[in-house]
């Protein structure tokens, strides 16, 4: 038997072998948890209500801690200080954090009162009565050595609390006045993110709803019609021609039989916008006049945000501020311990295609690489929702500074592409140049917390051409609760992501089915968010980059996996939930990060990854025989 003939018999028994000892070594599923009942659509609102106040709730408390912790911080590094450097470390706290409305900075030593931003807000007779009411027990309360904090109260139509602290030496005392707008964000963006209201509004950039099977028009009225629906505009197309592209001489004819502009060209596809025709008379005229691969609509793409046993591996525990009493997520999954073995690393890159991130938040600093702006071509990739900013802070918020949240990751670095407006929604267009993009730009994870329920050509074109650039695309499963397909997340190249709650439970808003691969912590999730905050959302947009950053680590921790064998990873060392096996509502489980990193290993080949890895040695060498023949 010639050497070559030797090599592949042994790689062939080698394979066998290893599928023997994969199967029969295979890891027993854990914590086998009792299907949590789905809401029916009359109880969907309900539940979905109960989220949002949850989120809202959770989002106060988050925000009153950070606080405390800012005027604790500013009584200590003042201490001593000359009045005019005191007053510029108001203005700077004020500068980086717009929702300290007032400080007031009293030494009782001098009996001197200075007060920075010094205009109280101005409602009706009742209302100033009662701000001065929480001011004055504000201020006697770090007379008496005390700290304090009011409840919320309402001025106008905004709300507000005071927060007062004394430093260690009883000198000196500050009290400041809170806006707490980020509650009305937070509401509203959650109303929003979990289709408790019709979203996007029809109207607005003449945006289309159609039922996403049938294509025929329906009107959304309330939050439960989203599941089916899909939303396009109305004036555009989606066009592959069958040879790839068009001459200058056919757009000419084009543009001018359906009074257009130049139209954009992504990939293969194109995209018109016509001043005369609606979507059916384009599809009518491209079909009958170029024959064309395929069209489609153009589709907008919409926010989706909404225990092993232990080896004795030691537990890391970071000092961030809200990590110990808020982040429930993060040893739900096992992350703490998995630090032992992956904190990843800078050369691996996890983009976010998405709202968007706020650069300047002190808890992403040095975290972000610099990014993409799909929707505003040439400007930085800025967060004008929260959104992005949220998952950003999920996958890799600085760790051990005091500050905030923990992130997953400690180094991955996080690469921010802007493909969804300041309304929270994108097109096919800026998705899929968003996903194209991050490919070409070194991303080796794509986190994807967004979807639609129409699936698209166009769109699976850009997640394949990520796909075969080796990037693991991870995206949310959405927040329906519904059975109905979401994409990209329903794409076989796509890790499709459903939520659960601190119970190991279905998320009540999590959509779920068959496409379902891994789920992940989705309710009241804490995470940085724009202004220099930090806010708690549910949705499967905020289970998703757990995932994102899990695939961070692990090609952290072995960067010779490809996107597939991370993938598989991920899935076969998931914590099985429900059903045993793979099942719709937690599909094979809840992921595992401790599990996960143990079995990726280092730079060598994990076993249970063996036999794929025969596999692709033996086609390479069919390859390379047949190509010497």
């Amino acid at each position: 038997m010639s050497r070559k003939n030797l090599t592949v018999a042994g790689l062939v028994t080698a394979a066998f072998t290893v599928v023997l000892l994969t199967f029969a070594l295979r890891p027993e599923g854990d914590g086998k948890l009792k299907q949590a009942a789905v809401p029916n659509p009359s109880q969907e609102k309900t539940v979905k209500k109960t989220s949002l106040v949850q989120d809202v709730k959770a989002t106060d408390q988050l925000n009153r801690t950070d606080v405390g912790k800012h005027l604790r911080t500013m009584l200590a590094d003042t201490h001593g200080a000359a009045p005019r450097d005191i007053s510029a470390y108001a203005k700077r706290l004020q500068q980086g954090h717009g929702h300290i409305t007032m400080l007031i900075w009293i030494d009782f030593v001098t009996q001197q009162t200075h007060t920075f931003k010094s205009s109280l807000p101005e409602g009706s007779d009742q209302e100033n009565k009662q701000l001065l009411k929480y001011l004055n027990t504000a201020k006697s309360a770090i007379r008496g050595h005390q700290s304090y904090e009011s409840p919320s109260f309402i001025i106008g139509q905004k709300k507000y609390y005071f927060m007062a602290q004394r430093d260690q030496d009883r000198k000196i005392g500050v009290i400041a006045l809170i806006n707490q707008k980020i509650l009305d964000r937070v509401a509203d963006h959650q109303l929003k993110n979990l289709r408790l209201i019709p979203y996007p509004k029809e109207g607005k950039y003449r945006v289309e709803s159609v039922h996403a099977d049938t294509l025929k028009d329906i009107t959304v009225k309330t939050g439960h019609d989203n599941e089916n629906a899909s939303h396009f505009y109305e004036n555009e197309i989606v066009v592959r021609f069958k040879n790839g592209h068009l001459t200058a001489g056919q757009i000419q004819t084009i543009t001018a039989d359906i009074r257009c502009k130049e139209p954009r060209k992504l990939g293969y596809a194109y995209i018109f916008r016509s001043d005369k025709m609606n979507y059916a008379e384009l599809k009518t005229y491209f079909t009958s006049k170029w024959q064309p691969e395929y069209t489609e609509p153009h589709y907008m793409y919409l926010t989706n945000e909404t225990a092993v046993e232990n080896t004795g591996a030691s537990v890391i525990t970071p000092n961030d501020l809200l990590f110990s009493t808020y982040q429930w997520n993060l040893p739900a999954i096992e992350t703490e311990q998995g630090w032992n073995l992956s904190k990843g690393s800078k050369e691996v890159v996890v983009a976010v295609v998405d709202t968007g991130v706020q650069a300047s938040h002190p808890d992403l600093q040095g975290q972000l690489l610099a990014g993409y702006n799909a929707i505003a071509k040439g400007s930085t990739p800025d967060d004008d929702v929260g959104h992005g900013t949220h998952v950003a802070g999920i996958i890799g918020a600085v760790i051990n500074n005091e500050e905030g949240v923990a992130g997953i990751s400690w180094y991955n670095k996080i690469l921010p592409v802007k493909a969804l407006d300041n309304s929270g929604a994108g097109t096919t267009y800026s998705v899929a140049e968003g996903i194209i993009w991050a490919a070409d730009n070194g991303a080796k994870v794509i986190n994807l917390s967004l979807g639609n329920y129409a699936d698209s050509q166009f769109l699976h074109d850009a997640i394949k051409y990520a796909y075969d650039r080796d990037v693991v695309i991870v995206s949310a499963a959405g927040n329906d609760n519904t059975e109905r397909p979401g994409f990209p997340a329903a794409y076989e190249e796509v890790l499709a992501v459903a939520a659960t709650n601190a119970n190991g439970e279905k998320a009540s808003f999590s959509n779920y089915g068959d496409y379902i691969d891994v789920t992940a912590p989705g309710e009241s999730i804490a995470s940085t968010y724009p202004d220099n905050q930090y806010a708690a959302l549910s949705g499967t947009s905020m289970a998703s980059p757990h995932v994102a950053a899990l695939a961070g680590l692990v090609r952290s921790l072995n960067p010779a996996l490809t996107n597939k064998e991370v993938m598989e990873l991920m899935i076969s060392n998931a914590v099985d939930l429900g059903d045993t096996g793979h099942d719709k509502y937690y599909g094979w489980g809840q992921v595992d990060i401790y599990r996960t990193l143990r079995a990726a290993g280092g730079s060598v080949v994990p076993l249970q990854l063996f036999p794929q890895h025969v596999d692709r040695q033996l086609k390479s060498m069919q390859h390379s025989l047949e190509s010497s023949n």
